[in-house]
């Protein structure tokens, strides 16, 4: 690797090329090239990011109609319409996609997306990592949709309780999909935080100090970081569930020594930051779009990056409060009442400064800031039910009700869903190179925040009148029954909305006005280059002296020059100040991520059937990676 010189003044590689040379030189290095292979090869961050925003979006659809299959069953007291055993499998099948397929990956792939543009850089760390998470992430969802589709779809909810999942009560194969599905998920989220975390410790542009980095990715950053402390210890249960199943282990088992109150320790330390792996992201999307419809910086930059990162420490002190029935000494319950209140501070931190922010601004009502509006509301009402069910005499008496499913809905869909259809509204013109229809933006709005309010805030109340959560009918005489209907028909209003939705981004994607390269007049480096970004991001690397550079660094941004156009070069920099430190290369398309997850794939798909294929399956697995890692004479195995 050659070291940059210190000197202000770089070596300039390009000096001599004309903007339009030199967009022909970078974009014939680093095009992804057309056909099948292109598609199976490439290593660009905005493909992959494209394709799990979509492919997430599709899980979030399935788990949308098993959700509205629930509902029509829930409508009406003794209805007869699903059984209870197609029930399990749709209740299970709904949270397990929106948790684990929808909500966690949607966010990663915001990061995977946005994070290079928004700090400068032409690719993310480690791209071929990339291309294979992507590729686990959807044979995993695959897998489990396929064994849903042939009646052997998870049934024991997707928190997955033992003994219930366990070898005594679990049907056939079902918790086995379930079981590696979750490990499948896991390692592709795990692999996007690492790239994510190198990417912005390293490869900022010169001059995006810490103090400067956008906060949107500040929040990714975060996530990243509790992703990579949370997710080892569900995937260390999962395994250890398919272990007890399939090999006649006894981790769970309390006749043998096991315990099972231990897969509730595993999966609460991880579920409970998974909220706000979700949530940190949604925060991020927030104060990303506020400036840009306020026009002015975030009020209390430096005190938001410090609540992100306080959340993040303390959603690994809450997992308790999700098992104050379970029988826990009431000392350690104390403890953890306590930590589930102390959440709510930075989390309020945050709602001040936005409010101050939008106070002190010039607010400009447009679809994205609008659902922003949404969120802040929604989220205060679940973050208010949420102190209210970390005291434990509360809790003991709404456990296992549907206050607890109201409350999660507002925490995760009000919470995440609402800032999630803003970013999409907002970004998408620098993804497609269009703008979405503003009328349908606010008709799809309005139907989603009435019909998310009209849907889960009854629950509440009918978690309070007794109903218990994951049943799949009720008498008459438990009078539950017209809000029920309610609900039910409530629910409509968000599938229109969300209909809308839809119909929009297809729509617009061929209809849509001409966005250029910042509708919006937003403050943030990914604005600075045309829409739909070219195959190499920037033209030259930018320099920047501000957090909003495009509102204080002038018209025409500081560029570095000295990087090589005839081969894939990225900028590193020091983790501080980022100070220009060293050009690296990065990797050229390659087919053997997709291989090698194909391989990994069928590994996993064949030991639900016999542990000998974690043997034999590591056979083709070993010859994927060696081809992955085989030196092949380019440039980056020369350095």
């Amino acid at each position: 690797m050659s070291v940059l010189k210190s000197s202000p003044i770089y070596d300039l590689r390009d000096t001599g090329l004309t903007d339009s040379a030199l967009d022909r030189f970078l974009t014939e290095t680093w095009k992804t090239p057309s056909g099948l292979y292109g598609w199976l090869a490439t290593v660009d961050h905005k493909i992959i990011g494209r394709r799990y925003i979509i492919t997430a979006f599709f899980f979030f659809i399935l788990a949308g109609l098993s959700a509205a299959a629930m509902r029509l069953q829930l409508a009406v007291p003794d209805n007869k319409l699903i059984g209870p055993d197609l029930y399990n499998q749709l209740f299970t099948m709904h949270g397990t996609t929106m948790m684990f397929l929808f909500a966690v990956p949607i966010m990663e792939a915001f990061a995977v997306y946005l994070v290079p543009l928004m700090i400068g850089t032409r690719n993310i760390a480690f791209p071929r990592l990339n291309a294979f998470s992507y590729w686990v992430y959807l044979l995993g969802g695959l897998m489990i949709w396929i064994a849903f589709a042939l009646n052997s779809g998870a049934d024991a909810g997707w928190f997955s309780y033992v003994p219930l999942a366990g070898p005594e009560y679990g049907i056939g194969k079902r918790s086995d999909f379930w079981a590696q599905m979750i490990t499948f998920t896991e390692v592709a989220g795990l692999a996007v935080a690492v790239e994510i975390i190198a990417t912005v410790f390293k490869q900022r542009a010169p001059g995006m100090t810490l103090d400067r980095i956008p906060i949107f990715v500040w929040s990714m950053l975060i996530m990243a970081f509790v992703v990579l402390f949370a997710m080892p210890a569900v995937m260390m249960a999962s395994t250890m569930l398919i272990l007890d199943r399939l090999v006649g282990t006894q981790f769970f088992n309390p006749a043998e020594g096991g315990d099972a109150l231990l897969w509730q320790h595993l999966f609460w330390f991880f579920g409970h930051p998974e909220v706000y792996i979700i949530f940190i992201p949604a925060t991020g999307f927030v104060s990303a779009i506020l400036p840009t419809f306020v026009r002015r910086p975030m009020f209390g930059h430096l005190a938001i990056v410090m609540s992100l990162i306080s959340i993040g420490i303390l959603s690994f002190g809450l997992w308790v409060h999700h098992m104050f029935a379970t029988g826990l000494p009431q000392m350690g319950e104390s403890f953890f009442t306590a930590s589930s209140m102390m959440i709510a501070i930075p989390s309020g931190l945050q709602i001040f400064c936005w409010i101050a922010t939008i106070w002190a601004g010039r607010p400009i009502f447009k679809t994205p800031f609008l659902f922003v509006l949404g969120f802040i509301v929604t989220f205060v009402i679940g973050g208010l039910t949420g102190v209210m069910v970390a005291s434990v005499p509360l809790d003991l008496q709404v456990h296992d009700t549907y206050f607890v499913v109201a409350h999660f809905h507002y925490v995760l869909v009000g919470g995440a869903v609402f800032p999630l259809l803003g970013a999409v509204h907002y970004w998408y013109p620098k993804v497609t190179g269009r703008m979405m229809s503003e009328t349908m933006g606010r008709w799809t709005f309005g139907l989603v925040f009435i019909g998310f309010n009209a849907t889960f805030f009854p629950m509440h109340l009918l978690g309070l009148r007794g109903m218990p959560r994951r049943i799949y009918t009720y008498p008459a005489a438990s009078e539950w029954g017209t809000t029920n209907l309610l609900v039910s028909a409530a629910s409509l209003l968000i599938i229109a909305g969300l209909v809308i939705f839809f119909f929009n981004i297809v729509l617009s994607l061929f209809r849509g006005e001409s966005a250029g390269s910042n509708p919006w007049n937003a403050p943030t480096l990914e604005w600075a280059m045309q829409s739909p970004p070219p195959p190499y991001n920037f033209l030259r690397i930018p320099a920047v002296s501000h957090r909003e550079p495009l509102w204080f660094d002038g018209s025409v941004l500081n560029v570095v020059c000295g990087l090589r156009v005839d081969t894939r070069e990225l900028l590193t920099s020091t983790v501080a100040d980022a100070v220009p430190e060293l050009r690296e290369p990065s990797v050229r398309n390659s087919i053997w991520p997709f291989l090698s997850a194909l391989a990994v794939g069928a590994a996993f798909l064949a030991s639900i059937f016999t542990p000998w294929a974690v043997v034999w399956g590591g056979v083709p697995i070993a010859i994927g990676l060696i081809g992955w890692f085989w030196p092949k004479g380019d440039p980056e195995d020369k350095e």
